[in-house]
């Protein structure tokens, strides 16, 4: 199987060239267009090569912040694109079936874009960051790799503090199947946020709760 360079695609992506950093102006028109085309260009790509695809999708990811970091994005319109692009790009990662390495590097190439993400604009990349890890055992350890962090953050003494991987902790506590775990993170939590407390309902769910997890979810 051929193996693309790990850091940069082998290929001369068109997108490439489009995304370059604060390439787009304040209005959001042009850059959800270039970002339907990238989206376009990788989708016919993992046709007959998914791992080159899947290279291509990191590689966008990677450049979508520092491109878009000049865009007016009050309208909410490219905050969606962006999100939309996101749920048609994991997949496309998670698909190939690659060594552990190479799935590693990718991973940490988009935490890399998370923790550099300013805006921010890929932050719903740490909600799918199970769908990321593929298998349990790389989810169980990033899990352990961010939960001393998440658990401070979250927590009574966390006030005030931000941490980009928090998303990706939950998601992963849940690709690992650790949802007692998960569950007990966020009951700990400061703040009754829906965005973390619908991990709860999903671990729930996963562990045949359904009838627990509905009576959960309205109070969140």
């Amino acid at each position: 199987m051929k193996t693309p360079t790990i850091g940069s695609s082998p290929r001369k992506w068109a997108f490439a060239s489009h995304f370059r950093r604060q390439a787009f102006s304040w209005r959001s028109a042009l850059p959800i267009q270039r970002l339907k085309e990238a989206g376009t260009e990788i989708k016919r790509a993992a046709r007959t090569d998914p791992l080159l695809a899947a290279d291509g999708a990191v590689l966008l990811l990677e450049k979508l912040s520092p491109a878009l970091e000049q865009v007016n994005s009050s309208s909410g319109a490219l905050g969606s694109a962006v999100n939309r692009a996101i749920d048609v790009l994991v997949p496309i990662i998670a698909a190939p079936d690659v060594t552990g390495s190479l799935r590693e590097a990718w991973l940490e190439r988009l935490f890399d874009a998370l923790q550099e993400d300013r805006m921010p604009y890929i932050g719903h990349l740490g909600d799918l960051w199970s769908q990321l890890c593929v298998t349990p055992s790389i989810a169980s350890a990033w899990a352990e790799r961010l939960l001393g962090t998440t658990t401070r953050v979250l927590g009574p003494d966390g006030y005030g503090e931000f941490f980009t991987g928090t998303t990706a902790c939950l998601s992963a506590l849940y690709g690992a199947q650790r949802y007692d775990e998960l569950i007990r993170l966020v009951d700990s939590a400061r703040f009754n946020w829906w965005h973390y407390r619908r991990c709860r309902v999903d671990a729930l769910m996963a562990q045949g709760l359904p009838a627990e997890a509905l009576r959960y979810a309205p109070a969140s």
